[in-house]
């Protein structure tokens, strides 16, 4: 890993984790609440142990000039296994919290341990742990092979890989704390925030630099969707998280905006971070990896750019579907709703121009458990975004909204498009990268795919089931025009559902451990130095001719 850094390059890691360090330790010496004081020793610890790594390998001899002329994938690598590290923390928190709720005794009356501590530290650590390290590691990947280009620099992309796992590692030991801005999928303190926009801005321009350097004239469709992720999530994460400080040596702040203004802003962000976080950058995931794996070109290559603009127009105007019968203007409402019914045209175009892509390769998907892990997941995203289309629909959204049924929404997303998808991803790029033949074990892949999807299904179905039920008891009265039921009623109603949901649950974490053991002993047994020819996907959605990118 650091072999491959220039000595110049070292020399500049250890300046900026020395900095860091001492960041850290003025954070901790400073600190007018123990939470900034306790982040601030974790910010010192984390630069000194990469300060020390560094450190060790500092008179390692320079790569070699003829490193230069191939693909970096050191960066990719490591963003694999953080990924999966981050899945295994972030699903261990998800099933504490589902059985959670179907025993309430399991907080073993410990403040850290209440569902408003571990259900953010959840949701963070699947989604921007498990899910953006994994956007991050194949940006990378899929960026070098479809531009027959090297990265544009060697330190920027471990700055990006290692700066974005601080913030994570920030966001989760905050919310244990006690520390949460109580603001859907951005509940980071100010700190944080700001670290990630310098995170991310450096994101973006590596990103465009290496495609500016790009072998290959056309920009191919999955960098379209990588871009829009990368650029459209910067904007909103800045405007949703401006924020001023109670004190610069304290943990906690006041968001600028205030009232509706403010619920408009969160799920213009919330819903546009489902849109371009877990949908476009995953996309841009689908268009290479799918075709690559089951060797056929892209069905539509015309039709996959239509969508991309159809998507990436419609999706920023729907965020309003989630405030209905709220105080937000009704016009505002009603425009949310009409574009979320409107997404569904290029959200299924997208679907069925990835599963005809399969067409002549069937037998493969039946074969192939990794490719299956794949088909699976373009069958999930056709589902999840037409029920999504559905629930915004203002009569619909009036039995579903503060249920259960947006739950399994949500999940059958999380887990059916986003995990599933990066699970067939890891099984297709790992022998890639590490330069081996095939995973360690095809039967743990099958494994851990029929775990993968039948978890998946027990748990949408019971939270199905779950939602619509409460929605229904919520809103029946008796003839004398009051509740029928008492609210503890409902909430008793739940506990089967709660339990099937925990078995499902339960199902999708053991499969996801397995594939990190297949994953341990893929790596354990790659050889330093056997060579495989990558053939990258070209401009025109067919396999390529294996290239080495210039400089």
């Amino acid at each position: 890993m650091i072999a491959n850094l220039t000595v110049g390059e070292r020399q500049a890691a250890l300046i900026l984790l020395g900095i860091g360090g001492l960041v850290g330790l003025l954070m901790a010496a400073t600190g007018a609440d123990e939470a900034f004081a306790s982040h601030g020793v974790i910010v010192l610890l984390f630069c000194a142990a990469l300060f020390v790594l560094v450190l060790q390998h500092l008179d390692d001899p320079q790569p070699s000039p003829d490193a230069h002329r191939s693909y970096y994938d050191d960066p990719i690598k490591v963003g694999i296994i953080l990924a999966m590290v981050w899945a295994i923390i972030g699903m261990f928190f998800g099933l504490w919290v589902a059985y959670l709720l179907a025993w309430p005794d399991l907080t073993f009356d410990a403040p850290w341990a209440s569902f408003g501590r571990l259900r953010p530290a959840h949701t963070t650590g699947v989604i921007f742990g498990f899910g953006g390290t994994a956007l991050i590691a194949t940006s990378f990947h899929v960026m070098q092979r479809t531009s027959r280009a090297r990265l544009a620099g060697q330190f920027s992309p471990w700055f990006v890989l290692f700066g974005y796992q601080l913030f994570v590692i920030l966001a989760v030991s905050g919310y244990l704390m006690g520390i949460n801005q109580s603001k859907e999928y951005a509940e980071a303190e100010w700190y944080a925030d700001l670290w990630l926009v310098v995170v991310w801005i450096t994101y973006f321009v590596l990103y465009m630099r290496t495609l500016a350097r790009r072998n290959e004239p056309h920009i191919y469709v999955a960098n379209w969707y990588y871009m829009a992720f990368i650029l459209i999530v910067a904007i909103l994460h800045i405007f949703n998280n401006v924020a001023l400080p109670v004190s610069w040596t304290g943990s906690r702040s006041y968001i600028v905006w205030s009232g509706v203004q403010d619920a408009m802003m969160q799920w213009w962000y919330g819903h546009n971070a489902v849109a371009f976080f877990l949908t476009a950058g995953f996309l841009g995931m689908l268009y290479y990896y799918l075709p690559k794996r089951a060797e056929r070109p892209i069905y539509s290559y015309r039709l996959s750019i239509l969508s991309f603009w159809g998507i990436v127009f419609f999706y920023v105007w729907a965020g309003s579907h989630h405030l209905h019968y709220t105080a937000l203007p009704h016009w505002v409402q009603t425009l949310g709703m009409t574009f979320s019914v409107m997404l569904l045209v290029p959200s299924w175009a997208t679907a069925a121009n990835a599963l005809l892509t399969l067409n002549g390769a069937w037998h493969k998907v039946r074969d192939d458990a990794t490719l299956r892990f794949m088909m699976v997941a373009a069958i999930f995203y056709g589902l999840t975004t037409f029920e999504g289309s559905f629930l915004a629909i203002r009569g619909v959204n009036a039995l579903s909204h503060y249920t259960d049924w947006t739950v399994a929404h949500v999940h059958a997303g999380a887990l059916g498009w986003n995990a599933i998808l990066i699970f067939g991803v890891v099984y297709a790029a790992v022998p890639v990268i590490w330069r081996v033949e095939r995973m360690w074990s095809n039967r743990l892949i099958e494994w851990h795919f029929w775990l993968a999807v039948l978890g998946t299904v027990v748990y949408v179905l019971a939270m199905w089931n779950s939602g619509i039920l409460q929605g229904l008891m919520w809103r029946t009265y008796t003839d004398a025009g009051t509740l029928q039921y008492p609210f503890i009623t409902t909430v008793l109603a739940m506990n089967p559902y709660y339990v099937a949901r925990a078995v499902g649950g339960t199902m999708f974490f053991v499969g996801t451990a397995l594939g990190c053991y297949n994953l341990w002993m893929t790596i354990r047994q790659a050889p330093g130095t056997t060579m495989v020819q990558d053939h990258p996907v070209s401009a025109d959605g067919a396999a390529g001719d294996a290239a080495v990118p210039g400089e």
